[in-house]
């Protein structure tokens, strides 16, 4: 039995566009939750929210039944952890800082068994091989990796196309928090320069025939960039949504708290 396709890797392929949700809530309820919401895939962040390896596993395992494709973030592209997070059932990485072809490359390696790559073997053991009820995993498992970089900074920038040249790379996301920050516009990712940039490397990997990706909860940037090209576009993040409806609702009713209050004393 081979291990089970990547929606995600084929629709990127295929560039039909897919709608994501950044994960930071470490429960699994959360990620369940909004599994349901409809999104083509799903980003555990293991770079700045509090995951570790057995809460991301536990967000795989909440998601199992979902229509969304889980994605992981690893805090670094070290291949211990992507090693680990391959073993606990991710098919799907997003590599933040990632600056060269040669970093690309190894990444790669890091996600294949040899002789393709150097990725450990210890399926007999890991929840993604069923625990070694998948019988053709370690033949099967290399196809469906998806593999993709974030590119965050000017160097990186720099050698998109040549990072968009290596083979095992499924696509590449631009991150303009960080790009902001190494153009000396800490906090404001909005800003033109920054904006320019990010528009620049969306059209270099669209024309290095890559899926090009990113992340805004802005909606009329968002529907820019999908009207740019991106493949691949996630519109929000859970923290987000939640810190942004529940002060949305304390601030509706204590408005009228206050209308009543103020009534009542005339």
């Amino acid at each position: 039995m081979p291990v089970a396709s990547n929606p995600l890797k084929k629709a990127l392929a295929e560039r039909r566009l897919q709608l994501g949700l950044w994960l930071g809530l470490p429960t699994a309820t959360t990620a369940e939750l909004c599994g349901g919401a409809g999104f083509d895939w799903l980003l555990v962040d293991g770079e700045h929210a509090p995951f570790d390896i057995p809460t991301i596993a536990a967000q795989l395992r909440a998601l199992e039944a979902s229509t969304s494709h889980a994605v992981v973030r690893p805090p670094i592209g070290e291949t211990w952890i992507i090693k680990q997070l391959l073993d606990i059932g991710a098919q799907s990485l997003l590599v933040p800082m990632v600056e060269s072809a040669e970093q690309a490359r190894a990444l790669v390696s890091a996600t294949r068994y040899p002789p393709r790559g150097i990725r450990g073997v210890g399926a007999a053991l890991a929840r993604a091989s069923s625990y070694n009820r998948v019988g053709d995993y370690l033949a099967t498992a290399d196809n469906e990796i998806c593999l993709l970089v974030q590119v965050e900074t000017l160097k990186g920038l720099a050698n998109i196309e040549e990072i968009a040249g290596i083979e095992g790379v499924d696509g590449i996301f631009i991150g303009p928090s960080d790009l902001a920050a190494d153009m000396g516009h800490l906090g404001n990712p909005g800003h033109p320069k920054v904006q320019e940039a990010v528009r620049s490397g969306l059209e270099r990997i669209i024309g290095s025939r890559q899926a090009a990706g990113i992340l805004t909860a802005d909606e009329t940037l968002a529907q820019s960039y999908i009207d740019l090209g991106a493949t691949f576009v996630a519109v929000g993040t859970d923290v987000t949504l939640l810190s942004r409806a529940t002060a949305e609702l304390a601030a509706r009713f204590q408005n009228k708290r206050q209308s009543s209050t103020a009534t009542q004393g005339y």
